[in-house]
């Protein structure tokens, strides 16, 4: 195989991770993106966002070759298998963590196995300037050769690799395999502070035990149900973006990934949305995942009780509100830019985390679980504000710069109502919820009055649209709506906003961007919730076949071609497939009993 190396396609990248950060490789063996030593932290690998300053760590045959590629089943460890004209052999990429969880530092491992014949593999390590911030150098100390970018202190581990290059900022070398040689290049990492040098063999070692690792967590995965192949790498991809430190879950592993082939929508994805926060908690929560629930349900409790709750709608990895956004002077992907560090949207009002915040707590709770006094205080002068704020216009979940009356921000309202009465009425928050049951009758009647248009026979984005809003199917989990006006909406959505089995997020929005992944899914969910689930499992069936080589979507697909578009891998994009694949399994299981 061979290619002008400049940008892949985002579908030809897999992504690996630790709990920490998150490492996307080309399937030309090239690490194109590598944020150290978080998610969030400047990246010293970034050729994905600038490919001649950004930094990479390549690792591929000489000579032309074809690849297989795959994830070692149950885990987030790749495995490549490159073809050459002269032998083939196997690459094996790992973010290892230690014996009780994540390593104290970065370690990212490269074992290289000869299958058979032979292959002269290069390598290398070479630094980017981290968006443009900092100038990356080599320099020897008594125990080899170092890598600093910044306040980053970085080494390359070789086993069996002996023909190393020390250049000014870089370090390359070569080697050839045989059937049943192995090698390895790893690069150990830290961040303003010492740097362990682990033995090579114990970075080799690190690989199976981090195999290993993956493989206990998947056990725990409970699912057997309809695409359960498809439904746990999208469990898995989403423990990718679980942040270990702080139980945060961001929204997808990188930033400025285009929406539009012609620039101006790019984002940085590297925050945890309370709306991704709870649709990834429930899913959690269904697969039966304990640990990881509660970590993502304390943290968020805890910083909406630090900050303001009626605001927040996303917050960093760590828990703090986030800051203003800068625009570094990097070309982008394919050029395509701006490249973006930080979200304007964190100043927005957005009402629909309302109900976001209350179904998580409500489907903890009625997991078995308790909450605090204080938690309970804080979750009723929350409900008091949404009998409030439902009035007011706000930026809908699509965080559009023109505030209006959004319906799908309505319902995000309703259900947060609806969920408080709940949680008043089995004794978990304090306060009378006569109150609370009344406005949410009121919230209904304003939705089945103001929004929904006897004319098109659907729930439109906003009183007094003309067009239609994708988000609303959101309403069916909600348990909002499962009759004839929610189906009879499905239908109009796909006539207006459909691509095949895609879907755009909102009317006239085509024009700006490529269909939104997560719609798509939440349009076989909301099948299933009306009763229509041969329509479901058939639209389901044609959409998992959309993903990338290794069962990963990014935030948006251009339907005509396939190709991805947005951050990647997204978060919601793999929440909305296993949410929809519960809901049918679900749904089947209610009609057989």
């Amino acid at each position: 195989m061979s290619r002008d190396r400049d940008y892949v396609a985002i579908e030809n990248y897999a992504a690996i991770g630790d709990g920490r950060t998150v490492a996307l490789i080309a399937d030309d063996g090239r690490i194109d993106w590598l944020p150290l030593p978080n998610l969030d932290s400047p990246p010293p690998f970034a050729a994905l966002l600038d490919a001649e300053h950004g930094g990479s760590f390549s690792l591929n045959p000489t000579e032309a070759y074809t690849v297989e590629r795959e994830f070692v089943s149950g885990t987030n460890v790749l495995s490549t298998l490159y073809t050459t004209a002269s032998g083939t052999v196997r690459v094996v990429d790992s973010l290892n963590t230690g014996v009780a969880g994540r390593l104290p530092w970065v370690e990212l491992a490269r074992r290289v196995d000869g299958v058979d014949g032979s292959v002269e593999m290069e390598w290398c390590v070479a630094p980017g300037t981290m968006m443009g911030s900092t100038s990356p150098w080599a320099y020897d100390t008594d125990h080899g050769t170092v890598l600093r970018a910044d306040g980053l202190t970085m080494a390359v581990r070789t086993l069996n690799a002996d023909d190393v290059s020390i250049r000014t900022q870089s370090i390359a070398g070569t080697f050839t395999t045989s059937s049943e040689s192995r090698h390895l290049v790893g690069l150990v990492g830290t961040e303003s502070e010492p740097l362990h040098l682990p033995d090579p063999v114990k970075v080799d070692d690190g690989v199976d035990r981090t195999i290993g690792n993956w493989r206990v967590w998947s056990e725990e995965f409970s699912y057997d149900g309809p695409w359960a192949d498809h439904v746990e790498r999208s469990a898995l991809a989403l423990k990718l973006l679980l942040h270990s430190p702080s139980g945060a879950i961001a929204a997808a592993a990188t930033t400025s990934l285009p929406e539009n082939r012609t620039g101006g929508k790019n984002w940085d994805y590297r925050y945890a949305w309370v709306r991704d926060t709870a649709y990834t908690i429930r899913a959690m929560l269904r697969f039966g995942m304990r640990e990881e629930v509660h970590a993502a349900v304390a943290w968020l409790l805890k910083v909406i009780r630090a900050n303001d709750p009626l605001v927040g709608v996303f917050y960093t990895l760590g828990g703090e509100v986030p800051g203003g956004t800068e625009q570094p002077d990097v070309p982008g992907w394919r050029g395509i830019g701006p490249v973006v560090n930080g979200n304007r949207a964190a100043d927005q009002l957005q009402l629909g985390i309302f109900g976001d915040l209350f179904s998580i707590v409500r489907l903890y709770v009625d997991a078995g679980n308790i909450l605090d006094a204080a938690t309970g205080r804080l979750l009723a002068m929350i409900a008091d504000e949404a009998c409030d704020s439902w009035q007011r216009r706000d930026a809908g979940i699509w965080e559009l710069e023109e505030e209006r009356h959004y319906t799908s921000s309505k319902l995000g309202c309703w259900q947060a109502l609806d969920c408080a009465v709940h949680l008043a009425e089995i004794g978990q928050i304090p306060g009378v919820a006569d109150r609370w049951r009344a406005e949410k009758e009121r919230i209904r009647d304003f939705v089945e009055t103001e929004c929904w248009s006897e004319e098109r026979q659907a729930y439109m984005a906003y009183p007094g649209a003309t067009g239609l809003d994708a988000s609303v199917l959101l309403a069916a989990e909600m348990n909002y709506d499962r009759g004839q006006r929610l189906s009879s909406t499905i239908d109009a959505l796909g006539e207006e906003l459909g691509a095949g089995p895609l879907l755009y997020r909102y009317s006239g929005v085509d024009k700006e961007e490529a269909t939104f992944v997560a719609c798509a899914f939440w349009r076989v969910s909301a099948l299933a919730c009306v009763g229509r689930d041969g329509e479901a499992k058939a639209l389901m069936d044609e959409l998992v076949e959309m993903s990338n080589d290794v069962g990963l979507y990014s935030e948006m697909i251009d339907a005509s071609d396939s190709s991805f578009l947005g951050n990647f891998p997204q978060g919601l994009s793999h929440l909305a497939l296993v949410n929809a694949a519960l809901t049918i399994a679900n749904s089947h299981d209610a009609t057989s009993e």
